[in-house]
């Protein structure tokens, strides 16, 4: 790391500092990391973008596009229904999972467009 990404000399915005500190105490900030981490494997984010292009996917489903097993698939789903993440239903044997809320398709596409968007400014 260079010296022209860093501040030459310590100071800082007392007032400023303090003001986020007090509205960052009042957010769950650690469930926001847990559900980062959650959608930082690769294939959890697969899942995803795929539940995004279909509102329903079978475990079986999710598993041939993500080319693994079904037991590995299960297990993606799992830890992202545990995050709230996915919601799933039965259907007789099968078991069709679904994204738990909009919001989770919109954090999705906004970071594809992020990273288009920087790709295209690189």
């Amino acid at each position: 790391m260079s010296n022209t990404d860093t501040c030459e000399i310590y100071c800082y915005d007392e007032k400023k500092v303090n003001g986020i500190r007090e509205e960052l105490q009042k957010e769950d900030i650690s469930s926001v990391s847990q559900l980062f981490k959650a959608l930082a494997d690769e294939n959890r984010a697969k899942i995803i973008y795929a539940l995004c292009q279909d509102g329903e996917l079978c475990v079986c489903d999710v598993a041939n596009i993500i080319g693994s097993t079904v037991a590995t698939a299960s297990h993606h789903l799992r830890t992202l229904h545990k995050q709230g993440i996915v919601k799933y239903r039965k259907e007789g044997k099968l078991a069709l999972y679904s994204l738990d809320n909009e919001h989770i398709k919109q954090l999705m596409l906004i970071t594809l467009a992020h990273k288009n968007e920087v790709k295209a400014n690189v």
